[in-house]
């Protein structure tokens, strides 16, 4: 279960630097037909859907691997019990918010589908295509702060915290800054 976990984490990682890719791709496309005179109205939309993919298919990954902030302040100072107890109030109010946020990203992009939503912009596509990437990846996310809750609960300690450890004993403290 482990390595499907870990798999699914990373192809979400991959997914969201494919999106990026697009991105890029579509913005020098873009600059370059310009100069040809040819139209490309509907590519910022098209750029602004990439972006919001590439944001929440990222999320679980960069949770898992301690890229996202975290003010540990006071959990440096305290004792291994009570840093223990804080991150599973931490994980437990994490995943009762992602539990929410998850929830309405599958309403809203069902709703989409259901009502048969269009985009307004100068690309005319059913808009729950798009929202799949917000669905998708706040699913991705509370599964891993699902998974991040039953680690630390199992009396383990929790992935993001042994990546920036390992990170800073190799001397990289990148993400710190």
């Amino acid at each position: 279960m482990r390595r499907l976990l870990d798999a699914l984490y990373f192809g979400a990682g991959v997914v969201a630097a494919a999106f990026v890719a697009m991105i890029a791709l579509l913005m020098i496309g873009q600059s370059i037909l310009r100069e040809f005179g040819v139209r490309t109205g509907a590519v910022p939309d098209v750029v602004a859907w990439c972006c919001a993919a590439a944001g929440f298919f990222a999320m679980a990954h960069a949770f898992k691997h301690g890229d996202f902030v975290r003010v540990t302040l006071l959990l440096e100072k305290a004792s291994p019990p009570v840093r223990r107890t804080l991150e599973l109030i931490s994980l437990l109010i994490g995943a009762a918010s992602v539990s929410y946020l998850m929830w309405a990203a599958l309403s809203f992009t069902y709703e989409s589908w259901a009502f048969n939503d269009i985009a307004t912009g100068l690309l005319p596509m059913p808009l729950w295509i798009p929202q799949l990437g917000f669905a998708i990846g706040s699913v991705l996310l509370w599964i891993a702060v699902v998974d991040e809750l039953v680690i630390v609960l199992r009396g383990g300690r929790p992935t993001f915290v042994v990546a920036v450890e390992q990170r800073h004993a190799q001397g990289d403290f990148s993400s710190d800054i």
